[in-house]
């Protein structure tokens, strides 16, 4: 084994979005010590006495895709693109490299479970009793690159479902229940979501944004608008919200009324002028610490960040349709652009020049954490396994020293517990050896693995809605994002997609097979797919699901990967709660579809990959890619794994940062929650380097 005695001041795991933003803040501070602190670059007089800050990033995908001068990653990127447009199956994982060094999970990989035997086909090892039915990526820039880019923040009651709806959940070790209240609020967290939406170059009009909220819109926004301005709705949008608006739907007893709301969204539009100038993220001193705010620049005004290889390629979305599981422009954002600001900054003649600071080190798989019990808990090695050729799965093991480094595990939430749960290390308790896993005193490591569940509705609307253009979604109904009936089932959202039947019928190519197979050919092939497609809909349900501490990640020796590796081990289902609201959502889908005059040909049978019977009623669902809640923040070592900050409970120099951390999901994407929440850990990071510094 190498060991690398390299001392660096802070470790990352990971170019995903979390990573990337602790990467670029982190770098764009520096460490005065005449002061003592932590200040802003732009703050920073020249002194012999500013110390700049060392900074290694892990990534277990391809070096290709860390390449950041434009030759590089133009190549790259369009290498991506050429992948996709060859695969028959357009799924978000199609376009990038599966490396048997550092696998993925993907959805063709996902079957049904035979008990007692689990389903090994892909890299998740899935013992059911049902298949989680999400994905993830393992590249430069992480799962970004395929997300579909909607950016709405969570809703104040998501942080407090045990306060406002009396939700609780099991404790793993205990029979007693576990509240599920965040340890932070939404106004804790508004000015972050601020910065978040910022970083990402949200587009959205606030003044049209509505919710099933107690709070006013001035209330949950303030005075604040998007940095650019809305993407404008589809044609297909206008429709159903002109047979829409108005109406409510009856759940139970309670009506509901409909909310058609333009969805904010991380791709390039018109920088809005209200916005005024762009921003700077920068850490103030207070008397507790440091406290990020958004300050704003005055030497220019906002402008859309264009493609990682150009800045004048992708200032616009130009509706290319394709946002999962590529933006062939990158007007769509992802973490490589907030990654680039991280290895480039402003130098003394306003040039950009690399940050030699900043070091990446790609096809490096980090697999394990030591733990020095002799000097409190800290992490003291980060382990790492260093494959040189993506076609073979030799490799070097190396060992990096961290008794005076900050280690930051930003992987996403397969990874981070699965690193965890095999950083195992003995304690002694009333006298004898036990063996323990690094941060997971609570025993949550792994537990409460949550995803939305995806329902489709589809059917044929009276005229041509003209689908198939434009972003995968610009509109989405609000109105079940939260309520009283929360006490009860999930909270759902639904957005409006622009993929005519493509996701659940595998349109157009599965119309054109029905039609030459009842002999259609010609004029008359032409007309009836010209008929079909320009009238098909889909609605989308993206159901809430509770945390759970039986569905879970853990690792088993019994599978390994190429590296020898433990792959996730995956135990998961759905309770009554998640079923009860596909149900309800499907009574919304029928009432909605009557009223535009919708035909209805949704079907789900048992030859479904994910299916389930209640009230004796068969559901399908489908995975949204929202895998949260492995590693989740609360306010008590007992029954979380970090606090609010995403520090480790466990280990002073460890934070464990990402969509892991949330603790419940809500209704709401989770890419700028996590966003918001991993840029206020800086906070929190800085003070500790700050003491490190300065011994």
């Amino acid at each position: 084994m190498s060991q690398n005695e390299i001392k660096k001041d802070v470790i990352i795991v990971g170019t995903g979005i979390a990573g990337s933003l602790i990467a670029k803040l982190l770098t764009d501070h520096v460490f005065d010590s005449t002061k003592g602190k932590m200040v802003h670059r732009a703050d920073a007089q020249k002194s012999d006495n500013i110390q700049e800050l060392s900074v290694l990033m892990f990534e277990a995908g391809l070096e290709a895709g860390t390449e950041l001068d434009s030759v590089s990653s133009m190549t790259n990127y369009n290498e991506y693109i050429r992948t996709y447009y060859m695969e028959a199956a357009k799924v978000p994982n199609s376009p990038y490299p599966n490396l048997k060094q550092a696998p993925s999970p993907n959805v063709l990989d996902m079957e049904q479970i035979t008990p007692p035997f689990p389903d090994k086909t892909g890299y998740l090892v899935q013992f059911g009793p049902m298949p989680f039915a999400s994905d993830a990526i393992r590249v430069g820039g992480g799962t970004t690159l395929h997300w579909l880019g909607t950016t709405p923040r969570m809703l104040p009651n998501d942080f407090k479902l045990t306060d406002k709806y009396g939700i609780k959940v099991d404790h793993p070790n205990s029979k007693e229940k576990t509240s599920i209240n965040w340890p932070i609020e939404y106004e804790e967290l508004k000015p972050y979501y601020e910065m978040a939406e910022f970083e990402i170059g949200v587009s959205g009009n606030v003044s049209r944004q509505e919710y099933p909220i107690s709070e006013s819109m001035e209330q949950y926004y303030g005075d604040y608008v998007f940095p650019m301005e809305e993407i404008p709705q589809s044609y297909m949008d206008q429709k159903i919200i002109d047979g829409l608006s108005g109406t409510s739907v009856q759940l139970n007893s309670e009506n509901i009324p409909l909310l058609l709301v333009p969805s904010p969204q991380g791709r390039n539009s018109i920088p809005n002028p209200k916005y005024g100038n762009t921003r700077i993220i920068k850490a103030e001193t207070q008397d507790t610490g440091y406290k990020l705010v958004l300050d704003s620049s005055e030497k220019e005004e906002y402008k859309a960040l264009g493609s990682v290889w150009n800045p004048y390629m992708g200032e616009r979305c130009e509706g290319n349709a394709s946002c999962v599981p590529i933006c062939p422009v990158q007007a769509k954002y992802n973490a490589l652009k907030t990654l680039k600001k991280a290895l480039y900054k402003i130098n003394d003649n306003n040039n950009l020049s690399r940050n030699h600071n900043l070091e990446i080190k790609a096809q490096s798989v980090v697999y394990k954490l030591s733990v020095d019990q002799n000097d409190k808990d800290k992490i003291s090695k980060v382990h790492v396994r260093r494959y040189t050729s993506k076609d073979k799965t030799d490799f070097i093991e190396e060992a990096f020293d961290t008794s005076n480094t900050i280690v930051i595990l930003a992987a996403n939430a397969f990874e981070n517990p699965k690193i965890l749960l095999n950083s195992k290390y003995m304690v002694m308790e009333n006298g004898k050896k036990v063996e323990k896993t690094a941060a997971n005193r609570s025993d949550q490591v792994g537990r409460n693995l949550m995803d939305h569940m995806v329902m489709l509705t589809w059917g044929l609307f009276p005229e041509a809605v003209y689908p198939y253009r434009g972003p995968g979604s610009t509109t989405n109904i609000s109105s079940f994002r939260d309520g009283n009936f929360r006490g009860d089932f999930s909270a759902w959202i639904s957005p409006l997609d622009n993929w005519g039947w493509g996701w659940p019928a595998f349109s157009p190519g599965s119309d054109v097979g029905e039609f030459i197979e009842k002999g259609f050919f010609g004029a008359e092939l032409r007309n009836a797919l010209t008929d079909r497609l320009s009238r098909q809909v889909l609605f989308h349900f993206e159901i809430e699901q509770l945390p759970h501490p039986n569905n879970r990640v853990t690792i088993n020796d019994q599978y390994m990967d190429a590296l020898g590796i433990p792959r996730p081990v995956i135990h998961y289902a759905l309770t009554d709660y998640e079923m009860k609201a596909m149900e309800q959502a499907k009574s919304a889908s029928d009432q909605m579809f009557e009223r535009l005059g919708i035909k209805d040909f949704t079907s789900y049978t048992e030859a479904d990959k994910n299916s389930v019977m209640y009230n004796g009623v068969r559901y399908s669902y489908n995975g949204a890619g929202h895998i949260v809640g492995t590693h989740r923040m609360g306010s008590s070592p007992d029954d979380s794994v970090t606090n609010s900050y995403c520090k480790s409970w466990d280990h002073p120099n460890l934070y464990i940062v990402g969509a892991g951390n949330m603790t419940t999901l809500g209704t709401s994407n989770p890419t700028l929650t996590l966003s918001a929440f991993t840029i206020r850990s800086v906070e929190s990071i800085l003070a500790d380097l700050e003491t490190q510094l300065k011994n």
